[in-house]
């Protein structure tokens, strides 16, 4: 299939000449929704090479696996979720590894207060929010990333297979769950 035909089908079509071994559809779809994706990774990871890195990932899963799209459904939704939840697995691992590497540096430097202690500090306090993320629920994390990330409510809908009247409420919920983490576990913090 021509790449000039490859532009005026649908997501559905594109995915099912992928699926056949066709290179070009798959270049299509990689053309089509690689800044999107992109995007929504460097939002969750904070990092241009994460972020390319999760993109990578997504775009790998979709060309060993695509999805089953409904007649003029868009793959937007798929990918929204693929890279939601590759993207909060690879905030619980730096989390992880962020916490190995604070317990090491206090106990090996517990009076240090320079500019290493700060830089770390900082992180830590940036993770935190990616932590209380990491603790909820598989779709109040999504919702909340896909919100943040500037998806209007019929997309997050789409996404994540609800109705688009429920979205607000659904949002509403994560955010209160996010709150109650906080003030679990930081109970001085919020009054």
């Amino acid at each position: 299939m021509a790449i000039a035909r490859a532009n005026l089908l649908d997501d559905q079509a594109l995915v099912r000449a992928a699926q056949a071994g066709d290179e070009p559809a798959f270049a299509e779809l990689f053309q089509r929704y690689y800044g999107l994706v992109y995007q929504l990774a460097f939002r969750m990871a904070g990092s241009a090479e994460e972020a390319e890195d999760l993109a990578q990932e997504v775009f790998i899963r979709l060309y060993q696996r695509p999805p089953a799209l409904a007649d003029g459904e868009t793959l937007r939704p798929w990918l929204y979720r693929v890279t939601a939840n590759l993207g909060l697995n690879a905030l619980r691992a730096r989390r992880r590894y962020h916490d190995r590497l604070l317990r090491w540096f206090r106990l090996e430097w517990p009076l240090n207060r320079g500019a290493a202690a700060r830089e770390l500090e900082q992180r830590e306090a940036s993770e935190l929010a990616r932590e209380l993320l990491a603790a909820l629920p598989e779709r109040d994390r999504a919702i909340l990333v896909l919100r943040h990330s500037g998806l209007t409510y019929e997309e997050i809908a789409s996404a994540l297979g609800v109705q688009p009247s429920s979205v607000g409420t659904l949002l509403a919920r994560a955010e209160r769950r996010v709150r109650d983490r906080y003030r679990a576990l930081y109970p001085t913090d919020i009054t």
